[in-house]
């Protein structure tokens, strides 16, 4: 009946916006850190301050331009973003600030741009198909009134942590389903979200995937000038499956590549995004 209820209401909300409805949102996105380091070698106080400088690492603001069926989502340039030190490396895949999403949700497509070492990637492929969970639970998020739904979906992360005592590395490799939780507005009658979400009937305005969260903390409405929506052009076409084969062995190269610390202190940390 919820179902029923919030497509009614997207429907009519949707007539009754112009045609060129469009709109600018700006997410806050933030990491969960749990990194646990052989304590014989890392000491717990320095082990804090490496979950903390990642942490910070991962704190950065997005822009989602959108119209009814298409948006774009590009990081904010940060001023003074500063590399972790204490001899550690962090190697991010698939993330960058150069990076910048296309969705079209009319014809179930995106257009990702992306940077990997400085070649540029022009990743095309279809949405992720989400089957999302419509749920009765409400709250407010600024001025909107927000539904809650939910999906599951299998997580995959792979940690490489390397030590200078025997030049040998262990990647560490995580697979799990878990739960993902968003919120969205019916009343702003575009289907799409941060990141690569999509697929309900109201923008999402909250994220949260267990890791990761993403949340709505300015939007502006049909503002007074046009907002442009471009689907990126620039980079060596390839599919999503194509360039995450790329990227892990991009990472494999910079890994075995990595300079040796004499002091024994070389920390090599790999994360995907």
């Amino acid at each position: 009946m919820i179902r029923l209820i919030l497509l009614i209401v997207f429907f009519l909300a949707q007539q009754m916006v112009a045609q060129d409805f469009q709109g600018i949102a700006t997410y806050s996105a933030d990491r969960k850190m749990n990194i646990e380091l052989d304590s014989t070698q890392v000491n717990s106080e320095i082990q804090k301050q490496i979950q903390e400088m990642m942490r910070k690492q991962f704190q950065k603001s997005y822009t989602l331009r959108f119209n009814k069926t298409e948006s774009v989502y590009k990081e904010e340039k940060r001023l003074g973003a500063t590399q972790p030190t204490l001899g550690i490396q962090v190697m991010v895949a698939g993330s960058g600030a150069s990076d910048i999403l296309y969705k079209n949700s009319k014809e179930k497509r995106f257009v990702a741009q992306r940077d990997m070492l400085g070649k540029i990637f022009l990743v095309k492929d279809s949405l992720t198909h989400y089957d999302w969970k419509l749920e009765n639970e409400t709250k407010k998020i600024g001025n909107y009134t927000c539904y809650k739904a939910t999906t599951r979906r299998t997580f995959q992360q792979r940690t490489s942590v390397s030590t200078n005592d025997d030049d040998s590395t262990e990647d560490i490799e995580t697979e799990e389903e878990i739960t993902i939780t968003v919120w969205y507005a019916p009343e702003i009658p575009v289907n799409s979200g941060p990141a690569t979400f999509w697929g309900l009937p109201g923008l999402i305005l909250e994220a949260n995937d267990g890791q990761q969260s993403m949340l709505c903390s300015k939007i502006v409405l049909n503002p007074k000038k046009k907002i442009e929506i471009l689907e990126p052009t620039k980079g060596k076409i390839v599919s999503e499956s194509k360039f995450e084969e790329i990227m892990e062995k991009k990472m494999k190269e910079m890994q075995d590549r990595r300079p040796n610390r004499e002091d024994g202190n070389n920390m090599q940390i790999r994360m995907r995004e």
